[in-house]
Protein backbone atom coordinates (compact mmCIF):
# COMPACT_ATOMS: atom_id res chain seq x y z
CA UNK A 1 0.00 0.00 0.00
CA UNK A 2 1.46 3.37 -0.90
CA UNK A 3 1.60 6.46 1.56
CA UNK A 4 -0.85 8.82 0.10
CA UNK A 5 1.45 11.74 -1.06
CA UNK A 6 -0.30 14.33 1.54
CA UNK A 7 1.17 12.43 4.45
CA UNK A 8 4.83 12.47 3.29
CA UNK A 9 5.42 16.11 4.65
CA UNK A 10 3.63 14.99 8.37
CA UNK A 11 5.99 11.99 8.30
CA UNK A 12 9.19 14.23 7.54
CA UNK A 13 8.18 16.85 9.60
CA UNK A 14 8.63 14.83 12.99
CA UNK A 15 12.17 15.20 12.56
CA UNK A 16 12.44 18.29 10.89
CA UNK A 17 10.59 19.65 13.72
CA UNK A 18 12.52 17.93 16.57
CA UNK A 19 16.10 18.96 14.89
CA UNK A 20 14.38 22.87 15.69
CA UNK A 21 14.07 21.95 18.85
CA UNK A 22 17.05 20.74 19.73
CA UNK A 23 18.73 23.60 17.42
CA UNK A 24 16.40 25.82 19.84
CA UNK A 25 17.87 24.40 22.99
CA UNK A 26 20.97 24.78 22.26
CA UNK A 27 20.96 28.38 21.05
CA UNK A 28 19.00 28.96 24.36
CA UNK A 29 21.85 26.93 26.04
CA UNK A 30 24.64 29.38 24.44
CA UNK A 31 22.59 32.65 25.06
CA UNK A 32 22.50 31.58 28.66
CA UNK A 33 26.41 31.11 29.15
CA UNK A 34 27.17 34.55 27.49
CA UNK A 35 24.59 35.81 30.36
CA UNK A 36 26.34 34.29 32.95
CA UNK A 37 29.53 35.75 32.27
CA UNK A 38 28.35 39.20 32.24
CA UNK A 39 27.41 38.47 36.03
CA UNK A 40 31.01 37.08 36.67
CA UNK A 41 32.43 40.13 35.05
CA UNK A 42 30.03 42.67 37.18
CA UNK A 43 30.87 40.08 40.43
CA UNK A 44 34.75 40.83 39.81
CA UNK A 45 34.44 44.36 39.40
CA UNK A 46 32.95 44.68 42.35
CA UNK A 47 35.76 42.47 44.24
CA UNK A 48 38.21 44.55 43.07
CA UNK A 49 36.75 47.62 44.10
CA UNK A 50 36.27 45.75 47.53
CA UNK A 51 39.44 44.52 47.73
CA UNK A 52 40.85 47.89 47.80
CA UNK A 53 38.95 48.41 50.94
CA UNK A 54 39.25 45.17 53.10
CA UNK A 55 41.63 42.39 52.86
CA UNK A 56 41.46 39.68 50.21
CA UNK A 57 40.67 37.07 52.84
CA UNK A 58 37.56 38.78 54.23
CA UNK A 59 36.10 40.19 50.78
CA UNK A 60 36.21 35.90 49.84
CA UNK A 61 34.55 35.31 53.03
CA UNK A 62 31.67 37.49 52.52
CA UNK A 63 31.27 36.44 48.97
CA UNK A 64 30.62 32.75 50.80
CA UNK A 65 28.41 33.99 53.45
CA UNK A 66 26.22 35.67 50.40
CA UNK A 67 26.41 32.40 48.67
CA UNK A 68 25.70 30.55 52.16
CA UNK A 69 22.37 32.57 52.80
CA UNK A 70 21.60 32.24 49.18
CA UNK A 71 22.11 28.22 48.45
CA UNK A 72 21.59 26.90 51.63
CA UNK A 73 18.02 28.04 52.51
CA UNK A 74 17.08 26.93 49.13
CA UNK A 75 18.06 23.48 48.88
CA UNK A 76 16.71 22.64 51.98
CA UNK A 77 13.28 23.78 50.95
CA UNK A 78 13.61 22.38 48.02
CA UNK A 79 14.42 19.06 50.09
CA UNK A 80 11.20 19.75 52.56
CA UNK A 81 9.31 20.08 49.35
CA UNK A 82 9.90 16.91 48.18
CA UNK A 83 9.54 15.20 51.95
CA UNK A 84 12.55 13.92 52.05
CA UNK A 85 14.15 15.72 55.39
CA UNK A 86 17.71 17.46 54.97
CA UNK A 87 18.87 14.86 52.39
CA UNK A 88 21.31 18.13 50.72
CA UNK A 89 23.28 17.18 53.35
CA UNK A 90 23.73 13.37 52.97
CA UNK A 91 26.94 12.93 50.19
CA UNK A 92 28.10 9.55 49.15
CA UNK A 93 31.54 10.89 48.89
CA UNK A 94 31.95 13.81 51.47
CA UNK A 95 35.93 13.20 51.56
CA UNK A 96 35.83 14.76 48.09
CA UNK A 97 33.00 17.10 48.45
CA UNK A 98 35.16 18.92 51.43
CA UNK A 99 38.42 18.65 48.83
CA UNK A 100 36.11 20.46 46.54
CA UNK A 101 35.25 22.67 49.10
CA UNK A 102 38.98 23.59 49.73
CA UNK A 103 39.76 24.31 46.25
CA UNK A 104 36.86 26.34 45.34
CA UNK A 105 37.29 28.79 48.56
CA UNK A 106 41.33 28.31 47.76
CA UNK A 107 41.10 29.51 44.13
CA UNK A 108 38.33 32.44 44.83
CA UNK A 109 41.02 33.75 47.79
CA UNK A 110 43.85 34.02 45.26
CA UNK A 111 42.15 35.69 42.75
CA UNK A 112 40.54 38.13 45.19
CA UNK A 113 44.03 38.77 46.33
CA UNK A 114 44.97 39.58 43.01
CA UNK A 115 42.83 42.07 42.27
CA UNK A 116 44.33 44.75 44.08
CA UNK A 117 47.49 44.72 42.03
CA UNK A 118 46.21 43.62 38.85
CA UNK A 119 43.59 45.00 36.14
CA UNK A 120 40.33 42.82 36.06
CA UNK A 121 40.73 42.03 32.75
CA UNK A 122 44.37 40.55 33.05
CA UNK A 123 43.65 38.54 36.27
CA UNK A 124 40.73 37.04 34.29
CA UNK A 125 42.59 36.26 31.41
CA UNK A 126 45.47 34.58 33.37
CA UNK A 127 42.70 32.92 35.08
CA UNK A 128 41.08 31.48 31.89
CA UNK A 129 44.73 28.89 32.37
CA UNK A 130 42.31 26.73 34.28
CA UNK A 131 40.98 24.59 31.06
CA UNK A 132 44.53 23.56 30.19
CA UNK A 133 44.84 22.82 34.18
CA UNK A 134 42.19 20.89 33.91
CA UNK A 135 43.14 18.35 31.25
CA UNK A 136 46.69 18.25 32.04
CA UNK A 137 45.38 16.80 35.46
CA UNK A 138 42.71 14.56 34.30
CA UNK A 139 45.54 12.39 33.00
CA UNK A 140 47.04 11.21 36.57
CA UNK A 141 43.88 11.32 38.65
CA UNK A 142 40.96 10.47 36.48
CA UNK A 143 42.64 8.00 33.87
CA UNK A 144 41.75 10.10 30.37
CA UNK A 145 43.82 10.17 27.29
CA UNK A 146 45.12 13.54 26.07
CA UNK A 147 46.18 13.28 22.34
CA UNK A 148 48.81 15.55 20.75
CA UNK A 149 46.46 17.98 19.02
CA UNK A 150 44.90 19.12 22.81
CA UNK A 151 48.54 18.83 24.19
CA UNK A 152 49.63 21.41 21.32
CA UNK A 153 46.69 23.28 21.95
CA UNK A 154 47.44 23.41 25.54
CA UNK A 155 50.80 24.61 24.89
CA UNK A 156 49.29 27.45 22.66
CA UNK A 157 47.51 28.74 25.62
CA UNK A 158 49.96 29.22 28.07
CA UNK A 159 52.43 30.96 25.52
CA UNK A 160 49.31 33.17 25.89
CA UNK A 161 49.69 33.31 29.40
CA UNK A 162 52.99 34.09 29.35
CA UNK A 163 52.43 36.90 26.85
CA UNK A 164 49.98 38.42 29.60
CA UNK A 165 52.65 37.84 32.56
CA UNK A 166 55.63 38.16 30.91
CA UNK A 167 58.55 36.92 33.53
CA UNK A 168 61.96 38.41 33.46
CA UNK A 169 60.57 41.83 32.05
CA UNK A 170 59.93 44.90 33.56
CA UNK A 171 56.25 44.49 32.87
CA UNK A 172 55.87 41.32 35.04
CA UNK A 173 53.71 41.58 37.87
CA UNK A 174 54.71 39.11 41.06
CA UNK A 175 50.72 39.51 42.00
CA UNK A 176 50.31 37.57 38.29
CA UNK A 177 51.35 34.29 39.65
CA UNK A 178 48.27 34.71 42.52
CA UNK A 179 45.29 33.95 39.62
CA UNK A 180 48.05 31.41 38.11
CA UNK A 181 47.95 29.51 41.30
CA UNK A 182 43.67 30.07 42.13
CA UNK A 183 43.93 28.53 38.14
CA UNK A 184 45.30 25.66 39.81
CA UNK A 185 43.15 25.56 42.57
CA UNK A 186 39.90 25.74 40.49
CA UNK A 187 41.54 23.16 37.86
CA UNK A 188 41.54 20.59 40.99
CA UNK A 189 38.48 21.24 42.14
CA UNK A 190 36.97 20.73 38.90
CA UNK A 191 39.02 17.44 38.18
CA UNK A 192 37.17 15.99 41.88
CA UNK A 193 34.00 16.97 40.26
CA UNK A 194 34.28 15.19 37.41
CA UNK A 195 35.61 12.13 39.69
CA UNK A 196 31.88 12.32 41.49
CA UNK A 197 30.25 13.37 38.54
CA UNK A 198 26.53 11.44 39.34
CA UNK A 199 26.86 10.70 42.37
CA UNK A 200 25.26 13.75 44.52
CA UNK A 201 22.40 16.34 43.39
CA UNK A 202 24.07 19.54 42.42
CA UNK A 203 22.11 20.66 45.49
CA UNK A 204 24.30 18.47 48.06
CA UNK A 205 27.47 19.82 45.93
CA UNK A 206 26.67 23.56 46.26
CA UNK A 207 25.69 23.54 49.95
CA UNK A 208 28.78 21.50 50.74
CA UNK A 209 31.21 24.63 48.58
CA UNK A 210 29.12 27.01 50.60
CA UNK A 211 29.61 25.28 53.97
CA UNK A 212 33.46 24.59 53.89
CA UNK A 213 34.09 27.55 52.25
CA UNK A 214 32.28 29.82 55.41
CA UNK A 215 33.83 26.92 57.50
CA UNK A 216 37.78 27.36 56.47
CA UNK A 217 37.40 31.15 55.67
CA UNK A 218 35.89 31.93 59.15
CA UNK A 219 38.61 30.49 60.81
CA UNK A 220 40.77 32.67 59.55
CA UNK A 221 39.17 35.51 59.25
CA UNK A 222 40.01 36.70 62.90
CA UNK A 223 43.85 37.55 62.34
CA UNK A 224 43.01 39.88 59.30
CA UNK A 225 39.18 41.09 60.25
CA UNK A 226 38.33 44.80 59.43
CA UNK A 227 35.68 46.67 60.39
CA UNK A 228 33.41 46.74 57.11
CA UNK A 229 31.37 49.89 57.08
CA UNK A 230 27.80 50.29 55.15
CA UNK A 231 29.57 50.73 52.12
CA UNK A 232 31.46 48.04 52.00
CA UNK A 233 28.60 45.51 53.73
CA UNK A 234 26.58 46.64 50.05
CA UNK A 235 29.56 45.65 47.96
CA UNK A 236 29.75 42.37 49.36
CA UNK A 237 26.37 41.65 49.03
CA UNK A 238 26.25 42.79 45.42
CA UNK A 239 29.84 40.66 44.77
CA UNK A 240 27.62 37.33 46.36
CA UNK A 241 24.71 38.10 44.66
CA UNK A 242 26.22 38.56 41.12
CA UNK A 243 28.64 35.79 41.84
CA UNK A 244 26.06 33.01 42.62
CA UNK A 245 23.72 34.44 39.85
CA UNK A 246 26.46 33.78 37.61
CA UNK A 247 26.95 30.22 38.47
CA UNK A 248 23.31 29.71 38.87
CA UNK A 249 22.68 30.63 35.03
CA UNK A 250 25.42 28.21 34.48
CA UNK A 251 23.69 25.34 35.88
CA UNK A 252 20.57 26.44 33.51
CA UNK A 253 23.01 26.79 30.62
CA UNK A 254 24.15 23.14 30.96
CA UNK A 255 20.70 21.89 31.10
CA UNK A 256 20.01 23.72 27.36
CA UNK A 257 23.36 22.73 25.62
CA UNK A 258 26.01 20.20 25.31
CA UNK A 259 28.99 21.17 27.28
CA UNK A 260 31.09 21.11 24.59
CA UNK A 261 28.87 23.93 22.52
CA UNK A 262 28.80 26.46 25.29
CA UNK A 263 31.97 25.92 27.01
CA UNK A 264 34.09 27.74 24.76
CA UNK A 265 31.43 30.69 25.50
CA UNK A 266 32.79 31.69 28.77
CA UNK A 267 35.98 33.19 26.89
CA UNK A 268 33.48 35.79 26.35
CA UNK A 269 33.93 37.18 30.13
CA UNK A 270 37.53 37.97 28.89
CA UNK A 271 35.82 41.20 26.40
CA UNK A 272 33.64 42.06 29.68
CA UNK A 273 36.23 42.18 31.89
CA UNK A 274 38.56 44.98 29.59
CA UNK A 275 34.97 46.76 28.84
CA UNK A 276 34.42 47.01 32.14
CA UNK A 277 37.94 47.75 34.00
CA UNK A 278 37.69 50.78 31.31
CA UNK A 279 34.23 52.27 32.59
CA UNK A 280 35.19 51.41 36.29
CA UNK A 281 38.67 51.98 36.81
CA UNK A 282 39.85 53.73 33.03
CA UNK A 283 42.84 50.64 33.04
CA UNK A 284 43.09 49.91 28.94
CA UNK A 285 44.71 46.26 28.68
CA UNK A 286 47.98 46.47 26.80
CA UNK A 287 48.65 45.15 23.19
CA UNK A 288 50.19 41.86 25.18
CA UNK A 289 47.11 41.39 27.17
CA UNK A 290 45.08 41.51 24.11
CA UNK A 291 47.11 39.12 21.81
CA UNK A 292 47.68 36.84 25.02
CA UNK A 293 43.78 36.75 26.13
CA UNK A 294 43.17 36.15 22.44
CA UNK A 295 45.67 33.06 22.10
CA UNK A 296 44.01 31.85 25.52
CA UNK A 297 40.79 32.23 24.16
CA UNK A 298 41.62 30.32 20.94
CA UNK A 299 43.26 27.32 22.33
CA UNK A 300 40.32 26.92 24.51
CA UNK A 301 38.06 26.78 21.47
CA UNK A 302 40.62 24.58 19.82
CA UNK A 303 40.38 22.12 22.99
CA UNK A 304 36.31 22.08 23.35
CA UNK A 305 36.15 21.52 19.97
CA UNK A 306 38.57 18.10 20.41
CA UNK A 307 36.65 17.17 23.61
CA UNK A 308 33.37 17.25 20.60
CA UNK A 309 35.01 15.13 18.45
CA UNK A 310 36.62 12.35 21.02
CA UNK A 311 33.03 12.77 22.55
CA UNK A 312 31.35 11.65 18.83
CA UNK A 313 33.84 8.83 18.67
CA UNK A 314 35.73 10.33 15.14
CA UNK A 315 38.86 10.95 16.90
Amino acid sequence: MTVPSTARPAASAAPAAASGRAAASQLRGTLLMVASTVFFACSDVVTKELAGRLPAMEVTWLRYVTFGLMVIPFALAKDLARGGGVAVFRSRRPGLQVLRGFGMAGSAMLFTASLPYLPVAEATAIYFVSPILIMALSIPFLGETVGWRRWSAALVGLSGVLLVIRPGTSAFEAAAVLPLLGASSWAMAAVVTRKMSGRDPAETTLVYSALVGIAVLSLILPFVFVMPGPAEIGFGLAMGVLSTLGHWIVILAYRHADASVIAPFSYVQLLWAGILGYLVFGSVPDAWTVAGAAIIALSGFYTAYRERVRAAGRA
